[in-house]
């Protein structure tokens, strides 16, 4: 254990929330904080509330007319929350004096290159707004989105000391177009609390449920689930697809209705803590994201559970065809209502992948060793600076 670090982390959106971003910011703040690290999170007014957390939580003043919890940029965050945020930074470091801030995103990052002048910053990179920015309604022309988000994945991460990419895809893709020397980005995975799923799994579930936890934003692909698990119905006339989100469905109903499966589809609301109980009703998990520059939290969830997954090629991370799961080509709808027919029929692979991907999770992506490698880089971002 090094030094005691005084650590702001900046976390532009809703926190504690339960999705990929938020999860990872809460969870690399706990495990830093227990390796005996002084940590700020310093975020919105949006988030659940957390029980006796080993950091502190500041948040900008509530804006009673903002409520939105789900991802994507807006001329609000942009304009009004980030402001808000980088102020309330640079006042807290004015009493508090950072060793270091940790930055999440693209708008963490420039909330603290617009706060802090002198002070190291390490940018985590969750993912490339190239792929994810066109993904958004902004109502802008698509070729318009791209050319920004090429520019900004190009020179916003230079403003950073020191790089976190939460996959090799990323770390590849940020020093080809010059926004970072190699030695300074550095590739550290999400982790996942795989102790907090029961060992028992959907597999001796009694009915055939396919889960889905996640938002539903465009990038998620629910069109293209929703379109496998209509093969899938129609085989498997039983089968149900439950679907765990905060999001409204709304955009997807009259598909659902269209294809015949509404009402085999379940929504739930469930929290966070509550995800593994309903995970472990379930038979079979989804991952229908056709691309992904990281890995998808929700993976590792599914993979900690040990549910057997099936998913498109572009976004399976660590999982290994016929051994901790199965891949199917992207957006090859009739491939992956295959693959989930397989899953549900044949308990006997069902159980196997999903033990081999338990146990990887369990090997490889906890919390702590993430910790572990982000102090490192914390006291290389350190060490430059003085």
């Amino acid at each position: 254990m090094t030094d005691p670090l005084r650590i702001a982390m900046i976390a532009a959106c809703p926190f504690p929330w339960p999705r990929g971003t938020p999860i990872r910011i809460h969870r690399i703040a706990e495990a830093v904080a227990r390796r005996g690290h002084e940590v700020h999170v310093v975020t919105y007014h949006l988030g659940q509330d957390l029980a006796d957390p080993p950091f502190v939580v500041h948040r900008i003043r509530d804006i009673s007319f903002y409520r939105r919890t789900s991802p994507g940029p807006t001329v609000r965050k942009l304009c009004l929350l980030d402001p808000m945020l980088a102020r309330l930074l640079g006042r807290l470091h004015h009493e508090i004096g950072f060793d270091l801030v940790h930055a999440h995103h693209y708008e963490g990052l420039l909330v603290a290159s617009h706060a802090l002048r002198g002070t190291p910053i390490v940018y985590d990179a969750h993912t490339l707004l190239t792929s994810e920015l066109p993904t958004y309604r902004l109502g802008l022309p698509r070729a318009g989105v791209r050319a920004v988000a090429s520019w900004l994945d190009r020179y916003v991460p230079r403003r950073a000391d020191r790089i976190i990419a939460v996959s090799e895809t990323i770390r590849h893709a940020l020093t080809t177009v010059g926004a970072s020397a190699p030695e300074r980005v550095h590739v550290i995975p999400n982790g996942v609390e795989w102790e907090r799923f029961p060992v028992e799994q959907g597999i001796t579930a009694g009915g055939p449920t396919v889960i889905f936890a996640g938002n539903l934003a465009p990038y998620q692909g629910v069109d293209l689930m929703l379109e496998a698990f209509a093969q899938v119905h129609a085989r498997l006339p039983q089968a149900r697809l439950m679907i765990v989100t905060d999001s409204p469905f709304t955009p997807f109903e009259a598909l659902a209705r269209r294809l015949g499966v509404r009402a085999a589809v379940d929504l739930n609301r469930a929290t966070f803590p509550e995800q593994p109980a309903i995970l472990a009703a379930a038979a079979v998990a989804v991952n229908p994201r056709v691309r992904c520059d990281g890995i998808p939290q929700k993976l590792l969830n599914y993979m900690a559970a040990g549910l057997p997954v099936a998913t498109f090629e572009s976004s399976a991370g660590p999982l290994r065809h016929e051994v901790t799961g199965l891949r199917v080509p992207d957006g090859n709808t009739a491939a992956m209502a295959d693959a989930l027919e397989r899953l549900l029929t044949d308990r006997a692979l069902a159980r196997t992948l999903g033990d081999a991907a338990r146990d990887q999770a369990r090997r490889e992506f906890s919390w702590d060793q993430v910790a572990a490698r982000v102090e490192d880089v914390y006291q290389k971002a350190i060490a430059e600076a003085r």
